[in-house]
């Protein structure tokens, strides 16, 4: 037990000194002050969230003694670094959507350079698995790979536009995956030292975002925690269904705003005020009662993808959906009568 409780330890101290020695900098520079109006901070937060807890995760996993630093592991470190670079230039001053996601897919690439692979895929028909490593199927495993991680980056990062969801969504799904890795059909100890090491850094993070927030996660943050969580789900036998359940909510609306967008005639990566969490806060809801509310439903998807198969996730998938959808098109009709009011 100590080997895992060690390094979320380190993690979660790391993250807050960073936190508490970057905090006086960034009043003094202003750093990452948005005025848009889907950024509902205007001033006082700071967007230094991300910096500490990409420093965090590097510095505690150098120090690991029980930690190989494989070429995985590797990719996984150097990603995170570039990513962060990135997000902090965004914090600064916005990146120009393309640039933004073309720097992620080279990322992503470079990962499967790495070695990060997806050399299979369960069936969800009868639970079997599809072998992706053979010949050319190669080139599949590589689409899969990019595709997979700037999808779940991209969620995670549309989502983190109240106090304490991206945070606390992505720390239940860590949570998660520290579990899963326990499991006999996975049994994978280094994955579930990374999850503690991440879960200490969001955690350590979250103290200083819990709504009233002092600080944000910024960009770097957001893909940081976007970036874990679908390497982990690589990582640990490639368990994407209960990644894809785990992130229910925030792929859901994902998607749903990418529709919303398509039927509009906007560009899919036109940043707008149309999620969930946005129409949440307009019909009259509070920061902290959508955090709770996102927390509860991840919380009970979680513990339903620990412990069923995958026809049981299916099956919750599309529960899950139908849900969500059905919330959405309630959650639109009073926005029309709110708004013609």
């Amino acid at each position: 037990m100590i080997k895992y409780l060690t390094p979320f330890l380190e993690a979660f101290f790391f993250t807050i000194c960073i936190i508490i020695l970057a905090l006086p900098l960034a009043k003094k520079i202003h750093w990452g002050r948005r005025n848009t109006e889907r950024h509902i901070h205007k001033a006082g937060v700071y967007r230094i969230g991300g910096i500490a807890m990409v420093l965090a995760f590097n510095l505690t996993i150098l120090f690991n003694r029980d930690l190989v630093i494989t070429p995985e592991l590797f990719g996984f470190m150097a990603a995170s670094i570039i990513l962060m670079s990135m997000g902090i230039r965004d914090d600064i001053e916005e990146i120009f959507w393309k640039t933004q996601l073309s720097i992620q897919i080279a990322t992503a690439f470079l990962i499967f350079i790495f070695g990060v692979r997806i050399y299979c895929v369960t069936n969800p028909l009868n639970g079997g698995l599809i072998d992706l490593d053979l010949g050319q199927t190669v080139l599949i495993s590589l689409a899969l790979v990019v595709f997979w991680i700037v999808f779940v980056i991209n969620a995670v990062n549309w989502i983190d536009g109240v106090d304490g969801l991206s945070g606390g969504i992505s720390l239940i799904s860590i949570g998660t995956i520290f579990f899963l890795s326990f499991k006999p059909e996975v049994d994978q100890p280094p994955v579930a030292i990374i999850s503690c090491i991440i879960f200490g850094a969001i955690l350590g993070f979250l103290i200083f975002n819990f709504n009233p927030a002092r600080i944000m996660a910024g960009t770097s943050g957001a893909m940081f925690m976007g970036l874990s969580l679908a390497i982990l789900a690589i990582f640990s036998g490639t368990k994407i269904a209960t990644a894809i359940l785990v992130l229910a909510i925030p792929i859901i609306d994902f998607i749903w705003v990418i529709g919303e967008r398509i039927r509009r005639g906007q560009s899919i990566f036109k940043p707008d005020n149309n999620h969930l969490h946005h129409k949440l806060l307009e019909i009259g809801w509070s920061q902290k009662k959508i955090a709770s509310y996102y927390y509860t439903v991840t919380i009970i998807i979680a513990l339903i993808a620990l412990n069923t198969r995958i026809i049981g996730k299916s099956i919750t998938l599309i529960a899950s959906v139908s849900i969500m959808l059905f919330a959405s098109l309630m959650i639109n009709k009073r926005l029309a009568k709110i708004r013609r009011s």
